[in-house]
């Protein structure tokens, strides 16, 4: 455990120092679980979003894409069962004054066994090598196995104790578990509570008449209401999807864990309508889909995992996440639900409207069913971000902190690097900016020996470095270093452009799902 703190202090350390990630308004002492991308940061972000929407809506003829608004009528949030239901179970430390997610509380615990389960399961399998047979040893290992059992256990009460709301039971299972508070380790808890966690605002423009409205908690009933202006407007035939990123708010009891669990975020969402009876194969379709896109950017197959839920929202008949492996443990990256008609169909009743497609092969309306793919934007940037950041020791003893982003996303793409800041050099290299920057964000740096150049370019996660030397101006050839392999190759400098496309470009990356 003080390995992972350390590790993710690290990465909090280094996205600041180096322009990826600020506490909002710091100046005034900031604001707690709200924070600003910074320069590289913003840039990071819109290529992860753009990897999204890319590989979701451009790729696929039947999803299109949508951009509603965040204020929306407050009958939304009624039919959505947001007002009534959009609750988490809340507890306090008496002694330390901390407030927490009860459930959270109890999955941490959870998770902590699961992590002594997986530690024995890698030592075991170090000491057998290849003759080791992982599922036996799960099924016969006596810590393994009284392990596993008690991870039953707790998760059978939770799913209960969440069913059935039962708070004083929620209260119990956290005493009977021995929980401490996580910071001072005091077990002197309060009773659990329900807290919505929606934030109300006002629209109007006197205090009297002003409406009550919500920032939106999610984003996806910007689709469903809006499902019959894209079906009909489009054309469109099920199955299709409707797929959005934006913005959305939480109240959260327990904003921690830097921009994991934040109280404004971004959501990248798509709502895929089918013919009822079909969901389930959906479901499976999308839940392989969308493992697979992950799995492209190359974080390692050993960092992902599904887990289905214990207890399903009120809306759901199948819902599973994709967990990442994060500084802290595996935690969700994104959620994969059946959502059966529950949305459309509220939305009927408290709109009045008809909310249906008439299905030209069976002659007859019905309310579609919806498979939801929904990935944080934000959990996105940080799974990315911690994985890459690596610290190596090099073959002649020295060490190099590398940010090794996947290239397709990576900020700048090559840094441009004259060897002297003389002899026409820096002219060149500028000429070399002028001509790759329409399609590839570069940059100049001539500050500094060239050795410390590439280590500050490694550091920033830039992929490639490109050197121009008094050779370029002889015969027009320029050094393409790669970070992740510091491997350098002498080419022309009219190649550059084709190098770095194949090296960076969104097909390149996107051609391994198929």
């Amino acid at each position: 455990m003080a390995k992972q703190d350390d590790t993710f202090k690290k990465v909090i350390s280094h996205a600041k120092e180096y322009g990826y990630i600020f506490g909002s308004s710091e100046i005034y002492d900031g604001l707690s679980a709200v924070y600003d991308y910074g320069q590289n940061g913003a840039e990071l972000k819109k290529n992860i979003r753009e990897y999204w929407w890319k590989s979701m809506v451009q790729m696929h003829e039947n999803i299109v894409g949508l951009d509603a608004s965040i204020f929306m009528h407050p009958t939304t949030w009624k039919a959505s069962g947001h007002v009534d239901a959009f609750n988490d179970p809340l507890i306090d430390n008496k002694d330390s004054k901390k407030r927490y997610r009860a459930d959270v509380l109890v999955e941490d615990f959870r998770e902590k066994i699961n992590q002594k389960i997986e530690k024995d399961v890698a030592k075991a399998k170090k000491r057998f090598g290849d003759a080791f047979d992982e599922q036996e040893f799960r099924s016969t290992n006596g810590n393994v196995v009284r392990r596993q059992k008690q991870m039953d256990e707790i998760t059978t009460e939770l799913t209960r104790v969440q069913e059935e709301n039962d708070l004083p039971g929620f209260k119990k299972l956290i005493e009977d578990l021995d929980i401490g508070c996580p910071e001072s380790g005091s077990k002197n808890w309060t009773d659990v509570r329900q807290f919505n966690l929606m934030f109300g605002t006002k629209l109007g423009a006197s205090a009297d008449s002003a409406m009550d409205l919500y920032l939106r908690p999610e984003t996806a009933q910007g689709i469903f209401v809006n499902f019959l202006n894209v079906q009909k407007t489009g054309r469109m035939k099920l199955p299709f999807g409707i797929a959005q990123t934006g913005k959305a708010f939480r109240n959260e009891i327990v904003a921690r864990q830097f921009i994991f669990r934040m109280r404004e975020f971004e959501q990248m969402e798509m709502q895929f309508f089918v013919r009822p009876g079909e969901e389930m194969k959906y479901y499976e379709y999308w839940k392989e889909t969308r493992l697979k896109w992950h799995m492209s950017l190359g974080l390692g197959e050993e960092n992902y995992r599904f887990h289905d839920h214990d207890k399903l929202a009120h809306y759901a008949n199948a819902a599973a996440d994709i967990e990442f492996n994060f500084p802290f443990g595996f935690k969700e990256l994104e959620g994969i639900h059946s959502r059966t008609d529950f949305d459309l169909k509220a939305h009927e009743e408290f709109s009045g409207k008809k909310l249906q497609y008439f299905d030209h092969e069976l002659n007859e309306n019905y309310v579609p069913y919806v498979v939801e793919t929904s990935v944080g934007l934000d959990r996105m940037f940080l799974a990315v971000f911690s994985k890459s950041l690596k610290e190596e020791t090099l073959e002649d003893g020295s060490s190099r902190v590398v940010l090794k982003l996947p290239a397709v996303l990576a900020p700048t793409k090559a840094a441009i690097l004259p060897l002297v800041k003389k002899d026409g050099l820096p002219e060149l290299a500028l000429e070399i900016i002028g001509d790759l920057k329409w399609n590839f964000n570069v940059t100049y740096d001539e500050k500094d020996a060239v050795g410390r150049r590439y280590r500050r370019q490694d550091a920033n996660g830039t992929p490639f470095c490109i050197t121009v030397d008094h050779q370029s101006l002889e015969d027009k050839t320029v050094t393409i270093r790669d970070r992740d392999t510091m491997q350098q190759e002498r080419v022309a400098i009219s190649e550059l452009g084709s190098i770095l496309g194949e090296k960076t470009s969104y097909k390149t990356w996107l051609s391994k799902l198929k």
